[in-house]
């Protein structure tokens, strides 16, 4: 029997117990014969148990046997567990910016990483929200190439649009074009932000990425942002628990930190208090906040008053 027959058998396998077993539906010999005779596949049984030894001892792949008689099997552990794939389901169910069919696509794939049973059970459990959805379905492709110019550290340029009294789209500035050095992208509040630096204005600015028109990666290279290098100064940011890991990878192990009350936690960091050090706060949605000098504080304010 040909190498090419041979994988084909094993790929035809692969793709049946990890669609249609679980746990708690495994999979007879006798089934996986038959199904592979319905795709024009045929194997004797000592190929078949050569075949299944090779799955269930590959390191790769977490194919179960039960011994039986008739032996039985199984897709064992999955990248997903039910109660994560439901999560994430009733994330995207629940988001705002994500358009109704982007949703429904969106949803579609991840039951598909479940087994047959287990996508039953999903689907069974899939309810609107009753929030309205974004009419955007150019948003995805929006974020995608907003995230490909922050990779690639190049500016981005776009319009952006309003609303007017009879709710029609207006492009703001007579349809001026922004130039922007985009620098993360944020979710809050069911709405996806966009934060960059604006040499024009020259200040961190924050866009709503559903009323972004037409953006396009320029050539030319985005504006670095520094928060060290100049005149540092000791500022104290008030941090939830969950951005230590953001203080460590800045600042590294050695910062000093303090334990506060309520899951915080007090960081003093030496920074130049620029755009980009204010930016980087303003990331994180509210879950960090300076503390002290008071000239960062009220620069931090005036930044967000006119972002």
């Amino acid at each position: 029997m040909s190498a090419l027959h041979t994988r084909d058998r094993i790929f035809q396998i692969t793709k049946l117990l990890y669609e249609q077993s679980d746990e708690n539906h495994p999979l007879t010999t006798s089934d996986i014969i038959n199904f592979l005779a319905q795709n024009g596949i045929t194997v004797d049984r000592k190929t078949f148990r050569e075949d299944m030894a090779f799955l269930t001892e590959s390191d790769s792949l977490d194919i179960i046997m039960i011994k039986s008689s008739p032996n039985k099997y199984f897709w064992g552990e999955r990248v997903f567990e039910i109660p994560e794939l439901k999560l994430l389901i009733d994330a995207v169910s629940a988001a705002r910016f994500i358009s109704q069919d982007k949703s429904d696509d969106l949803i579609k794939k991840l039951i598909s990483l479940a087994g047959k049973s287990q996508r039953h059970e999903l689907n069974r459990n899939v309810h609107g929200t009753g929030k309205i959805k974004a009419d955007n379905r150019r948003l995805y492709y929006i974020v995608d190439t907003l995230n490909d110019a922050i990779n690639q550290k190049k500016k981005i340029k776009f319009q952006y649009y309003d609303y007017d009294g009879q709710k029609q789209k207006i492009l703001r500035h007579d349809g001026e074009e922004y130039i922007l050095s985009p620098y993360t992208l944020y979710w809050n509040e069911d709405n996806y932000y966009l934060v960059g630096f604006s040499e024009k204005r020259q200040k961190v600015t924050t866009f709503r990425v559903d009323r972004l028109c037409l953006p396009e990666i320029m050539e030319e290279a985005a504006f670095v942002f520094r928060m060290f290098g100049g005149e540092e100064t000791t500022v104290e940011l008030l941090c939830k628990d969950e951005l230590m890991k953001y203080i460590v990878d800045q600042f590294g192990t050695e910062v000093e930190t303090k334990k506060h009350s309520n899951g915080t936690f007090i960081a003093c960091v030496s920074v130049e208090l620029s755009p980009a050090f204010y930016g980087w706060v303003f990331q994180f949605a509210g879950k960090m906040r300076i503390l002290s000098p008071d000239k960062a504080v009220d620069e931090y304010k005036k930044m967000k008053a006119t972002s």
